[in-house]
């Protein structure tokens, strides 16, 4: 591999606009992904985050330039996209319900010698469970199966939207250990609102509003920045102070604080 391809993005995104249903939740997007690590892609809710990801793989309509490991997809059809590299984590994990854990893993492989063992490795549940419908499995079971159809294949990137969304706070720390492992062996695009989880896993941030880009950089730098983060987010930041206090919040009632779950738009809307 030479030195350009090393420093080279593995996902450059340029001018990238979207449309669903004739309203647009994309505008002039762009950023760049680095081939190493994990970048979070973050904003309140229903800025585009999601329509991005979305986006970028052709499944609504856009415009604009995406550029995989040096190489324009932008016109092709999503299929192919995924077998270009792009492993999708979707936000509702729809896994087929009627199918076993093992026929849903199936149907994800791609490749001649696709990666069973590392699956098996960080899903052992699964193994346990592989003659189980997946209809009949817990959310937190789904998103592991979602997790493994990607993770099966060998990705230039993975685009994992929402993974810890609706999960106890048990499966989400499970969850972020499993991406963190996944990250050491392909770079990420992961886009999450649980802020405790986006410091520990991730190391760039791309940050929109109103279907626009309207910050990049570190994601810790961005984290401790408390005017930034509330401005942008409508959360306060979420410094190391703050992260054990949040922790003793969740081991006591289970739940998330409240200062980073959903609000209404204006008012302090969380990712």
């Amino acid at each position: 591999m030479t030195a350009a391809a090393e420093t080279r993005p593995i996902l450059r995104i340029e001018g990238l606009s979207a449309h669903i249903a004739g309203q647009q939740v994309v505008e002039d997007v762009s950023f760049t992904v680095p081939a190493t690590g994990i970048t979070a892609l973050l904003g309140r809710n229903g800025v585009g985050k999601t329509s991005t990801i979305k986006a970028i793989i052709g499944l609504i309509d856009r415009t604009g330039a995406v550029e995989l490991d040096g190489v324009r997809i932008e016109k092709e059809p999503t299929f192919k996209i995924i077998r270009s590299g792009v492993g999708y984590v979707p936000e509702d994990r729809e896994v087929f319900s009627k199918l076993t854990v093992a026929e849903n893993l199936r149907l994800a492989e791609r490749d001649d010698a696709p990666r069973r063992q590392l699956v098996e490795d960080l899903f052992p549940d699964l193994l346990a469970r592989s003659a189980q419908m997946a209809g009949t499995l817990s959310g937190g079971q789904q998103q592991m199966v979602s997790l493994a159809r990607a993770l099966l294949n060998t990705n230039k990137i993975l685009l994992v939207d929402e993974p810890t969304k609706g999960l106890a706070p048990k499966i989400v720390a499970e969850v972020a250990e499993t991406l963190a492992e996944a990250a050491k062996t392909v770079p990420i695009l992961l886009v999450e609102q649980n802020l405790h989880v986006v410091r520990q896993l991730a190391e760039g941030s791309v940050v929109l509003s109103g279907g626009r880009v309207v910050h990049t950089g570190s994601a810790l730098g961005f984290l401790d920045d408390a005017e930034l983060t509330q401005r942008l987010l409508g959360v306060a930041a979420e410094g190391p102070a703050r992260e054990n206090s949040q922790d003793n919040a969740r081991e006591n009632t289970g739940k998330t604080p409240a200062t980073t779950e959903a609000a209404p738009a204006g008012k302090g809307a969380a990712l």
